[in-house]
């Protein structure tokens, strides 16, 4: 047997994100789903997943929702008290799930095609559209439900009090710079995908 064959799960994924060796110091203490403002649509808590992926569960793993989900806020990140990079590890589930054809989540991939849009369109996130754009676009029945309207609406709210969710989007300076990085980005991509 080669030894790519033998290599788990985890040790996969530690491989392919940069500074995935902290994952093995995860704690399960739940501070990244806590921080998560898509953890509701999330089938699994991305603590849950990396004891998924400890345990091995890769068709589990890779047909989860939850990278999907991820905005790339690191809110996630920047709480974790073990520095795991969990945001880049979202990222290498992505990619692995797709090379693997594991990604039958429709909802999940347009909420991450709504994402990349505004980052595309301005430079970075912009939850406030992101929500409502998502929503209206592609689960209007579900966002116009009186309790969902309510929920949602509370907590955005309580995020928009502590200025946590501004309702005007706001743009990152040259901003044509960056769309001719991600141009020549997509170009190398397509011809590696080709490969």
């Amino acid at each position: 047997m080669k030894a790519a064959e033998k290599s788990t799960l985890f040790d996969r994924v530690v491989k392919a994100t940069p500074g995935g060796e902290a994952l093995a110091q995860c704690l399960q203490c739940g501070s990244c789903g806590g921080s998560c403002p898509s953890a509701v649509d999330m089938d699994h808590s991305p603590r849950a997943l990396f004891a998924m992926i400890n345990a091995g569960m890769e068709d589990e793993v890779l047909g989860s929702n939850t990278p999907w989900y991820c905005v790339s806020c690191y809110a996630c990140t920047t709480r974790c008290p073990q520095n795991i990079p969990i945001t880049d590890i979202m990222y290498t589930l992505k990619q692995m799930a797709v090379q693997r054809g594991h990604y039958d989540h429709p909802h999940a991939i347009k909420f991450s095609e709504t994402f990349i849009g505004f980052v595309e369109q301005r430079g970075r996130g912009f939850e406030f559209g992101l929500a409502t754009r998502y929503h209206l676009f592609h689960r209007p029945k579900q966002f116009l439900q009186p309790t969902q309207v309510f929920k949602m609406g509370a907590m955005g709210a309580n995020m928009m009090r502590r200025q946590r969710l501004p309702v005007r989007p706001v743009s990152i300076r040259e901003i044509d710079q960056l769309q001719a990085i991600l141009a020549k980005a997509k170009v190398v991509a397509a011809k590696e995908m080709q490969a």
